[in-house]
């Protein structure tokens, strides 16, 4: 049985431009639920921000290493401490990203955290804050 990366498909009725100059830039979608803090740019290949969030449990560094304007958006994971997992830096080397896509009329959004799987031990609590950002995104974009 292949491993299962945490993934989330939605789809929206904005251009596809509009979406990806959102998902692009972490500040307009990755915050308002756990008291996140986003430094850095994430803008052009290899770009760095850094997002910290839960007044410290949980800190990450991620460095944009593929951009295809309007299709997809990859950022690797260069350094992480979770607070609350026993493997703090859990996290380092996995890729979060998007795959943007036209579907139906539609944009269709597909984000994907490559490397985050049932294995890791804080895949549960992970999985659970990605949907809540990811539901919130939705709904704004809807």
């Amino acid at each position: 049985m292949p491993t299962q990366n945490f993934s989330y498909t939605f789809t929206t009725s904005k251009p596809i431009d509009k979406v990806f100059n959102i998902l692009i830039d972490p500040q307009k979608w990755w915050y308002g639920l756990h008291n996140e803090i986003i430094t850095g740019k994430s803008e052009q290949l290899n770009d760095i921000f850094i997002f910290d969030a839960g007044n410290g449990v949980h800190h990450t560094k991620q460095k944009l290493i593929e951009v295809i304007p309007d299709k997809k958006i990859v950022w690797e994971v260069t350094d992480s401490n979770l607070t609350f997992a026993s493997k703090a830096d859990e996290w380092t080397g996995t890729k979060i990203g998007f795959d943007i896509s036209t579907k139906d009329n539609h944009t269709q959004v597909v984000f994907t955290h490559n490397g985050l799987t049932p294995e890791f031990e804080c895949y549960e609590g992970c999985s659970s804050a990605w949907t809540q950002y990811l539901e919130k995104l939705e709904k704004e974009l809807n």
